[in-house]
């Protein structure tokens, strides 16, 4: 049952996937904009700028191109960027590792910290605790992510360096393989930014689903039978609040891995967000549309996940 489960949901995956594909190719491609004259220059004849568009292949029925760009990408080839014709997977490769480590690590760090304080603030709801929690949240969730950021910069880098002790590097990423210790101090910063805006939406999220899962008869029941609070808590009332606020973790990660560019930007890490950036304002398609791809798989298979989480939290989700 549960492999006729996983199998669904992967081929719902390549759909999405391939729907995405469809999507972005005729999106970019009918917009406004040509990739040979901005390639060209100001200064370029006609007939250099039609050279470069018979080069790129932008002369071929839209068809014909959209046929070709799927032969290659089903080879796993990603096109070549427009402008240095280096290899667009090896581009993204290159600027992947920052992207996901502050996704993943942030994603740890949000995840633990909003349900702990969401469990914390159901188990003592309407209490001078609750309301503080609540407060935090709203603050959490108004602050923008530059502001947080730089705010973290100031106190944390500027003001302890200023005071004789440099403990977090102002920016710049550190490879894991290189150095594991220096790679977690100079994403410390990151995570927490990322992290103090995500975890507000959990810390609700966790609140909200915990209140209505306490109100349950079952775990009513529980408590009469003398179960221990903890393990009323935990065991029976946590695991059925864990279904939304997975759903929501599967989904942040996936869009944030194109969605960071933010906090990329503000600690100077680099990353596939700062490279979409780039690619936007040079009009470099394949480098946009590999991006896009990757970041959809990306939440295909964090939703992949989520659904297979589901799966063994609930019985109910894979018999439907």
């Amino acid at each position: 049952m549960l492999r006729r489960f996983l199998i669904r949901r992967v081929l719902l995956g390549l759909v999405v996937l391939w729907l995405v594909t469809l999507g972005t190719f005729f999106m970019f491609f009918v917009a406004p904009g040509d990739p040979a004259r901005t390639l060209a220059g100001r200064q370029a004849t006609p007939e250099q700028v039609e050279m470069i568009r018979r080069d790129l292949g932008l002369d071929q029925p839209i068809l014909v191109q959209y046929g070709e760009y799927m032969g290659r990408l089903v080879r796993g080839d990603l096109g070549k960027s427009y402008f240095n014709g280096e290899s667009v997977g090896t581009l993204v490769a290159g600027d992947l590792p920052p992207t996901m480590s502050l996704v993943l690590g942030g994603a740890v760090l949000w995840f633990v910290a909003g349900v702990s304080l969401g469990v914390l603030s159901a188990t003592r709801a309407r209490s001078p605790l609750d309301r503080l929690m609540t407060f935090l949240a709203l603050a959490g969730v108004s602050m923008p992510t530059f502001v947080i950021g730089l705010l973290l910069l100031y106190l944390l880098f500027f003001q302890l360096t200023k005071a004789g002790a440099p403990i977090f590097p102002p920016d710049s990423y550190v490879p894991f393989s290189e150095d594991p210790a220096e790679w977690a101090r100079h994403l410390i910063l990151p995570w927490v930014t990322l992290a103090t805006v995500q975890a507000a939406t959990y810390l609700r999220l966790t609140r909200g689903s915990m209140l209505d899962v306490l109100g349950e008869d079952y775990i009513r029941t529980a408590r009469a039978k003398g179960v221990p609070e903890r393990r009323v808590i935990v065991r029976h009332g946590l695991r059925s609040a864990l279904t939304p606020v997975v759903s929501q973790l599967g989904v942040d990660v996936g869009t944030l891995i194109g969605g960071v560019v933010v906090t990329e930007s503000v600690f100077g890490l680099g990353g596939v967000g700062q490279a979409v950036v780039q690619a936007f304002v040079s009009s470099d398609l394949p480098v946009i549309m590999g991006v896009v791809l990757i970041t959809a798989s990306a939440v295909v298979v964090a939703n992949l996940l989520v659904d297979l989480a589901y799966a063994l939290l609930d019985a109910r989700v894979r018999l439907g």
